[in-house]
């Protein structure tokens, strides 16, 4: 789910996948999103993450994500985060191959049960194996920090992010570095079921660009200790911004 892992579901997939049984857990799904991002056309982008998440104990967890993507559009948007890279193509193209690898880690810096907050660092890595020819990453490295808080009250858990982004620059683009937040909360139906809404915000990442700004609701279903089922839809109100997104991710733990 291409920026959705760094943004839009990062935050929400907390409902679903935070608390599953076992050390280990692999999440597939599929996210499709569609947005004109300031181009005449569309562009449309289908994204298939295979995540594998390994908790060392209580406070490290490790993270890794390999997906693979289509993206059809007029070109001058990466597949990556939708990054506007410059001016489109004369021709609408489609393409599709491996996307960006993202390898994370996060620490539990800080567990009060009594008070139910609960507070994340994160570190990640994007690793440039999408094709930049292709229009299917930067083709350059980018690192993220960030801190998830969470405060539960009574059926309510309250989320926020906060989280610097460092871009690579792809050949002839200057990007800038940017800030970005999610702000939302979760609704705990019973002990199976989820449902929840987060704003997501990004700054411009180039001065020709405005910042992104957009909106998620999920649901997410837990069968039993083993499987969870998280759903979503994304609208977005800016020019950098999805005009419409969906997805469903599957989480199996053991």
């Amino acid at each position: 789910m291409f920026y959705k892992l760094g943004s839009c579901i990062a935050v929400s997939a907390f409902a679903c996948m935070a608390q599953a049984e076992g050390n280990l857990t692999f999440t597939t799904g599929m996210d499709y999103s569609s947005g004109h991002y300031g181009q005449a056309e569309k562009t449309r982008i289908t994204y298939v993450p295979f995540i594998t998440k390994y908790a060392l104990n209580d406070q490290w967890t490790f993270k890794a994500v390999v997906p693979w993507l289509t993206i059809d559009g007029p070109g001058a948007v990466s597949a990556d985060s939708r990054i506007i890279t410059g001016n489109s193509t004369a021709r609408r193209t489609r393409e599709s191959g491996l996307g960006d690898v993202v390898l994370g880690t996060t620490y539990s810096a800080l567990q009060l049960n009594d008070q139910k907050l609960y507070l994340d660092l994160g570190f990640k890595v994007k690793v440039p194996t999408a094709s930049e020819s292709k229009g299917l990453g930067t083709g350059k490295t980018d690192y993220t920090m960030t801190a998830d808080l969470y405060k539960t009250l009574d059926r309510v858990t309250l989320l926020g992010t906060v989280g610097y982004k460092v871009l690579g620059d792809p050949s002839g683009v200057s990007l800038n570095n940017v800030w970005f937040s999610t702000v939302g909360a979760v609704y705990k139906i019973d002990d199976q079921n989820n449902i929840g809404a987060t704003l997501d915000l990004r700054q411009a990442t180039t001065s020709n660009n405005t910042g992104l700004r957009e909106y998620t609701i999920f649901y997410s279903h837990k069968f039993d200790q083993r499987y969870k089922l998280q759903t979503y839809m994304v609208a977005g109100d800016t020019t950098s911004s999805v005009d419409f997104g969906a997805g469903a991710m599957l989480a199996m733990s053991w």
